[in-house]
């Protein structure tokens, strides 16, 4: 009994939660992982609360992707605007917020799915330009030269992207070191020379 007084209502589980443990389930096993009656037994809640506030799965999905794009693009792209600095600085700072461990690995998961599914193939693309059209805009303040623009913001996105894949042994160096002066060297401005040895 509790007293008389009015049961106290089950609160439910924030939305942000669900897509939250969506994208990590997509990060660990794939688009296939995310099962509503596993996300509610991690959440430790029924799956009824999941129809409250999405139609279905592919609403979910929908969301999930939504998330990630706000999160590793608009977001991203906004603080770098707002703390400002020099070109360069910019560009480390965006490749920091968007490859930065967590948001790696749901971005390499949302690269794999785009391989099984169209629709998120055009996403994916149409986010991968809004990245490649802020480098480009970035790279062309200090390189005059079109072509060395491309080739300089498609590096820097591959270095971005592919480090996670990198395997080989890196002679005197760590491969985030090794990674790190790959980055500094794409950012040199062109009239910079190394120094003679």
């Amino acid at each position: 009994m509790n007293g008389g007084g009015p049961i106290p209502a089950t609160a439910r589980t924030p939305r942000a939660r669900w897509v939250e443990a969506g994208l990590t389930a997509l990060a660990r096993g794939g688009p296939d992982a995310v099962r509503i009656e596993a996300l509610a037994t991690e959440l430790g809640v029924t799956k009824g609360g999941f129809y409250g506030y999405f139609d279905g799965r592919n609403a979910l999905l929908d969301e999930m992707l939504d998330e990630w794009e706000r999160r590793c693009t608009h977001e991203v792209l906004q603080h770098v605007e707002a703390a400002g600095g020099d070109p360069a600085t910019r560009i480390r700072r965006a490749g920091q917020l968007t490859f930065s461990e967590d948001v790696h690995q749901i971005d390499l998961a949302v690269r794999a799915w785009a391989r099984h599914d169209e629709a998120v193939a055009d996403r994916l693309r149409r986010i991968d330009t809004e990245r490649m059209d802020f480098l480009r805009t970035m790279f062309s303040s200090f390189v005059s030269d079109p072509d060395e623009v491309e080739a300089r913001s498609i590096l820097a996105f591959t270095l971005a992207i592919g480090r996670h894949f990198i395997a080989f042994d890196h002679p005197g160096r760590t491969r985030t070191e090794t990674v790190q002066l790959a980055g500094e060297y794409l950012l040199r401005n062109p009239g910079d020379r190394p120094a003679e040895a």
